[in-house]
């Protein structure tokens, strides 16, 4: 990593991609590569891969135990209810609920724990410098 990536805010920002995906047509891999082109500290989250645009991957937000800036969903809401309590548990200083991911028993659960949440899509936060 250069030194004027390390300086920049986004050095010091943590996102982890929830339903992460190995696949280059995926929106979810598309974030994860922008996020890292950007000098996000990225951790992927997928059940099976390894590895994603050379970044280890995470099998479980339970694995997790740094300190989480911003939490991307890329899972429908039919996955999402098994991963309600893990998210609220992870903390995150915020939750993008991407077109599709959303979750009415999610957002319930992040109103009551006081953790903030839009509905957005990473790839038009990141590429209009609204991040």
């Amino acid at each position: 990593m250069s030194s004027t990536t390390l300086s920049t805010p986004a050095a010091h920002h943590t996102v982890v991609v929830l339903g992460a995906s190995p696949k280059p047509t995926r929106y979810s891999f598309q974030a994860v590569r922008l996020l890292k082109d950007l000098g996000y500290r990225v951790i992927p989250v997928h059940r099976k891969a390894v590895r994603i645009e050379q970044i280890p991957v995470v099998h479980a937000l339970a694995d997790i135990e740094e300190r989480v800036d911003t939490l991307t969903l890329y899972i429908g809401p039919q996955h999402c209810r098994h991963q309600v309590e893990a998210i609220v548990a992870l903390k995150p200083g915020r939750v993008i609920l991407n077109p599709g991911t959303e979750s009415h028993e999610l957002e319930l659960a992040l109103r009551h724990a006081g953790i903030p949440y839009e509905h957005a899509c990473t790839l038009v936060l990141l590429r209009t410098g609204q991040f």
